[in-house]
């Protein structure tokens, strides 16, 4: 017996009796309705994985328009059940318009027995395909949302933050290939992901891939994919990230640690849109909207001999530069709140604040390793904390590395920065104990150091 639930609709008792006394041997249930008025108030019509439905139910009609008006209600209710139209009166057309309508099958009275167990048999296997196809479909999807579950924000206030998101704004809805390049750790995978959030691809994957961390021995099999036996350790067919982005955002970070010849296999698949599996010689079309990000130099990679110019142009339609964190000042705070309110309750310190020198200490520093180094900063901070106010001393940054004068000061400009760095130093970045060792105020202090920019 099939776990399948079936029901009959027909003006006729006498083959509704038949239709139960047969199917009642084959099938988990079957139901039946002598109206298809019925139909709408059926309660567990979505649970129905077959219906047999008559053609005609008014005396002296048998054009079929009846059953045909009744199976466009049922499909509307449950788009992915199975009818199987019934009637007296078989005429090619009406088979034909029953099929375009979406009846799985049709069947003639009087029937035979063998032929329609095999009918309904085969619309109970479609039925069941349909619903594993509706599974994977909702499957996929549930996994497109964690894949795509982001839990990073971008934040700040600056002007030239604004600027990078105006243009990501611009070029988001478009399908051009961007470049995204910046400084290490200034956040260049947040605007990717960003870019993607805001195209029209956003309902599909975002596959990032590492490419510094690939090693040019496997980089085909992890970009294109590879075939069973393609190589000792395939021991299964696997696709590549080309394919799993398919319909998404393609993100290549790092790409310029890219060899030539990587450079050259990367350039065809771009060009072509099409990638061949490792062990393979099967062509597959790809549909991917790529981002790459760097924080090399590729116009000078490309002076010295190092990047292929052809592919720096296939990748570089639009060109984002991210802004390093010290010509974000006005962030700075911001992102150093944010981490802290995130790490507090993280480590269950949720009386933890900063004072002002703390905050004037965070100001004055460089950031030479951008939001990133902010973010470690302040969860070392968190961690090692004793009381509920976070001090200068608790974040060991040597204001002074944002500056060199190696052959000495020059001028007095250059005399006074020098003594500003020096305090500093001594008292490990409180401005208040520095500008007291200076005689000025501490917002003078944060002035001077504002205006010569460090």
């Amino acid at each position: 017996m099939l776990d399948a639930k079936i029901l009959v609709v027909d003006d006729n008792k006498s083959v509704l009796s038949a239709l139960e006394i047969l199917l009642q041997f084959e099938y988990k249930s079957v139901s039946t309705l002598s109206n298809p008025n019925q139909i709408p108030s059926f309660k567990d019509l979505r649970d129905i994985d077959i219906v047999l439905l008559d053609m005609n139910f008014s005396a002296g009609v048998n054009t079929g328009n009846e059953g045909l008006f009744w199976l466009r209600e049922i499909k509307k209710k449950v788009p992915g059940i199975s009818v199987i139209m019934m009637t007296a009166y078989g005429a090619v057309d009406l088979a034909v318009q029953a099929l375009k309508e979406g009846a799985a099958d049709f069947v003639l009275k009087p029937w035979n027995n063998d032929k329609l167990l095999a009918t309904v048999k085969s619309a109970y296997a479609l039925r069941k395909s349909r619903k594993e196809i509706d599974q994977l479909k909702q499957q996929e999807n549930n996994l497109k949302q964690v894949i795509n579950q982001n839990k990073e924000y971008i934040i700040g206030n600056s002007r030239a933050l604004h600027a990078v998101l105006g243009l990501v704004r611009k070029v988001a809805k478009t399908e051009v290939n961007v470049l995204i390049t910046g400084e290490n750790g200034t956040g260049k995978e947040l605007i990717a992901r960003e870019l993607h959030r805001q195209s029209l691809r956003n309902g599909e994957v975002f596959i990032s891939v590492d490419m510094g961390s690939i090693s040019e021995n496997l980089f085909e099999s992890e970009l294109f994919g590879h075939m069973k036996g393609a190589f000792t350790d395939a021991k299964e067919d696997r696709a590549g990230k080309f394919e799993a982005a398919n319909k998404g955002t393609l993100f290549l970070d790092e790409i310029g640690n890219l060899s030539l010849q990587t450079q050259a296999k990367l350039l065809s698949a771009i060009q072509n849109k099409i990638i061949v599996r490792v062990g393979s010689n099967r062509p597959i079309p790809v549909d991917i909207r790529l981002v790459c990000a760097t924080n090399e130099n590729l116009d000078q990679m490309v002076a010295d001999g190092l990047f292929r110019e052809d592919l720096l142009y296939r990748i570089n339609t639009i060109q984002v530069e991210v802004p390093p964190l010290r010509e974000r000042q006005g962030d700075i705070l911001l992102l150093a709140d944010f981490y802290l309110n995130k790490f507090k309750s993280k480590y269950g310190k949720q009386g933890l604040r900063m004072n002002q020198d703390a905050q004037d200490k965070l100001l004055a520093y460089a950031w030479p390793g951008n939001v990133r180094e902010l973010l470690h900063t302040i969860e070392r901070a968190v961690i090692l904390s004793e009381g509920n106010v976070l001090k200068p001393n608790d974040f060991p940054l040597h204001v002074k590395a944002s500056i060199t004068l190696d052959s000495g000061p020059t001028t007095l400009e250059e005399m006074e920065l020098l003594m500003i760095l020096n305090a500093l130093d001594q008292h490990e970045g409180n401005y208040s104990a520095a500008a007291d060792q200076l005689g000025i105020s501490r917002q003078t202090l944060y002035n001077k150091m504002k205006k010569m920019g460090k």
